[in-house]
């Protein structure tokens, strides 16, 4: 009997683990939830916005600047200056014993006519003027330095000297063109120029004038007759 009894489990024991069995399982609870931080924004999309940003501006400034430049178009109405050599002199003109060689000094007066109403001209100092004849240059010299007001017309003098080493045929064909009574010259010109609206001086830019002449001669002390004209204008901004 007592061995029997050492063997079967107790009751008590049972009715214990069947009730831990029975225990329901404790209530979940509900995890607070945090709000996650907002993620920042990829390099990609601020790159896009500054280039947007950046368009936006730029038709901006365009769109303002257009605005500007009608206004003042129809306000001033610029017209292009218009230039004429209106007088030609040749005060030295000396061929060397060795038939080659040339010393020349020449006038040339520019008429410089200024049609506009609020706008004016300041011409630097930093000019360039060559007279030449047949790809060669004869002499050269410099616009003096000025303001052009508004509605103006100037006579501009300037005095060109200069050596030229001619060669023999090159100095024949000029002493055969001024015996024919045509002798075909050309007037370059480089000047700065800064263009002032009212009493505003803008930005300069730079004015190339080629002058393409006929005259009938180049005796010194003698009258040049002008035969024709040709010009051309280029503005560099």
């Amino acid at each position: 009997m007592s061995g029997h009894e050492s063997t079967r489990p107790s009751s008590k024991y049972v009715m214990l683990d069947d009730k831990q069995n029975l225990i329901p399982p404790p209530q979940r609870r509900n995890v607070p939830r945090y709000n996650q931080p907002h993620s920042k924004p990829s390099r990609g999309n601020s790159c896009i916005r500054c280039l947007c940003c950046c368009c936006c501006c730029l038709f901006f400034l365009i769109f303002l600047v257009t605005v500007i430049a009608y206004i003042v178009y129809a306000l001033y109405t610029p017209h292009v200056p218009s230039y004429n050599v209106d007088k030609f002199e040749v005060t030295a003109f000396d061929v060397q014993p060795d038939f080659s060689t040339i010393n020349s000094e020449i006038s040339v007066t520019v008429r410089a006519e200024n049609p506009n109403e609020g706008i004016g001209f300041m011409y630097g100092k930093e000019s360039a003027v060559a007279l030449i004849y047949t790809d060669k240059t004869l002499s050269t010299g410099k616009l003096p330095a000025f303001e052009q007001p508004k509605k103006n017309v100037s006579m501009i003098k300037v005095v060109l000297k200069g050596k030229s080493e001619f060669g023999t045929v090159l100095l024949q064909s000029l002493m055969a063109d001024e015996k024919a009574g045509k002798v075909p010259l050309l007037v370059t010109v480089k000047a700065p120029i800064i263009v002032v609206i009212g009493d505003w001086p803008l930005r300069q830019v730079l004015v190339k004038l080629n002058c393409s002449l006929v005259v009938d001669n180049l005796t010194m002390g003698k009258k040049i007759k002008i035969l024709s004209s040709k010009y051309d204008y280029q503005i560099i901004f």
